[in-house]
């Protein structure tokens, strides 16, 4: 990822770009062919120091790119950048690093995802409490938790695609996107040789809202990975201990205290995430462009969309890293369940005695009392109901208790989360 968005590799593509352009030019009979010939023959990608030289006199990049290029040539030189304006490159050029790097970020959410999907199959059955508002809500199981998760970097891989499909368009219409001084065949020939699609309107820009898609796409996959670092976190703390983080030999986890283990690496990703989401804003108020063009956009960008794509790329191998290596405590899990005294089932037991006949207002107040009793004095939930007349006489407790009974459904989750897995072949599960 790094390597895409180097000074080297963007002028590589700035070059591609130029000498796309020349094809279609001599395609089209406007440039001759040797000449072309002559310059890809002779022409190499300037160095990014030739490059700052020259610019340090023309106060222009891409002008400073075009005389780096040109020096190198004889006669010929003077067909380079013909009939283009400085955008026609940048922004083509820009298109194709998008789509490097795209590449790359779906390969990453590839990996997580499948590493997600190897966990939650193992934790399937591995059952723990699920909780509302941080508190005991009902049990669900672990790998029921972490095919969630799956399913959301699915939906964030076919936001990612779709935002790379919305930027694979290049520009090559001249100033203010007229086509003045470039036939919309050259537009259209250059770009088929560069891969991607002629934007059906370019204004000297192609129009901000792509990358503003590209951006929240990005975002949104990076806020998804804050999510499931938040869950590992939370459930990493003392009280809870259900998860931790890979911890290997040699390893510490504080400069001072020798026994801490902390989420150190899901912490990072839950502060990139801020960095992406940021990016995403940046996107959003590079849209409205003054006229046909201006360049407040081009500064931002030249930041936001590399660091979006680098931070994101770092926060998808370590979220595979976290989750592959993660440790699972499924007999804390257990524990944890249990702590709460058996009220897991009060939904369970409600729902009988609305089945029984009882009216389900005066079932919940019913149920509510001895609930506040086992949750302010710790006891045990089975054996106050059991003792009630009016409640133990109306159920089968065995059957509201029944804890395999709260998630029986857990194969109909997985049925769909194998679909998922085997729809998508580049997934390595």
């Amino acid at each position: 990822m790094a390597t895409i968005w180097s000074d080297e590799s963007r002028l590589a593509r700035w070059l591609d770009v130029e000498l796309a352009a020349l094809d279609a030019w001599a395609e089209v009979g406007s440039v001759p062919a040797e000449a072309v010939a002559a310059i890809r023959a002779a022409v190499q990608v300037p160095t990014p120091e030739r490059v700052a030289e020259i610019e340090r006199i023309t106060d222009h990049d891409t002008a400073a790119f075009v005389d780096a290029v040109t020096e190198q040539l004889g006669p010929e030189g003077r067909w380079v950048h013909f009939g283009l304006t400085s955008s026609d490159v940048v922004d083509t050029a820009l298109s194709l690093q998008i789509q490097d790097s795209g590449r790359l970020v779906v390969d990453g959410i590839d990996r997580a995802l499948a590493v997600v999907v190897a966990r939650a199959q193992e934790h399937r059955h591995t059952v723990c409490i699920g909780r509302s508002h941080g508190v005991h809500a009902e049990p669900t199981t672990f790998g029921w938790k972490l095919a969630g998760w799956a399913f959301e970097l699915d939906r964030a891989r076919t936001r990612m695609a779709t935002a790379l499909e919305s930027n694979r368009v290049g520009q090559l219409s001249g100033t203010v996107g007229t086509y003045a001084q470039v036939e919309p065949e050259v537009e259209r020939i250059a770009c088929e040789r560069l891969g991607l699609e002629p934007d059906p309107l370019s204004t000297q820009v192609i129009a901000r809202d792509r990358h503003a898609e590209l951006l929240c796409a990005l975002g949104l996959c990076a806020t998804s990975l804050e999510r499931f670092a938040t869950e590992i976190r939370h459930l990493a703390r003392t009280e809870v201990r259900e998860v931790e983080e890979p911890f290997g030999k040699g390893m510490k986890g504080s400069s001072a205290m020798p026994h801490k283990r902390n989420p150190k690496v899901a912490e990072r990703i839950c502060g990139l995430a801020r960095v992406v989401r940021a990016a995403a804003l940046v996107g959003f108020e590079n849209v409205p462009l003054w006229h046909e063009r201006d360049i407040s956009n081009s500064s931002a960008e030249r930041i936001v969309i590399p660091d979006a794509f680098l931070a994101l790329d770092y926060m998808l191998d370590r979220f595979a890293w976290i989750v592959e290596g993660l440790v699972v405590h499924p007999e804390r899990m257990r524990r944890n369940l249990e702590a709460s005294h058996g009220l897991v089932f009060s939904h369970r037991l409600l729902l009988a005695l609305v089945e029984s006949g009882l009216a389900r207002d005066d079932a919940y107040r019913l149920v509510q009392r001895h609930a506040m009793d086992a949750w302010e004095h710790e006891r045990d939930f089975r054996k106050l109901v059991g003792a009630d007349p009016e409640i133990a006489p109306c159920v089968d407790l065995d059957a509201v208790f029944d804890l395999d009974a709260t998630v029986r459904h857990v194969d109909t989750v997985f049925e769909r989360l194998h679909a998922l897995a085997g729809k998508e072949e580049p997934v390595h599960a």
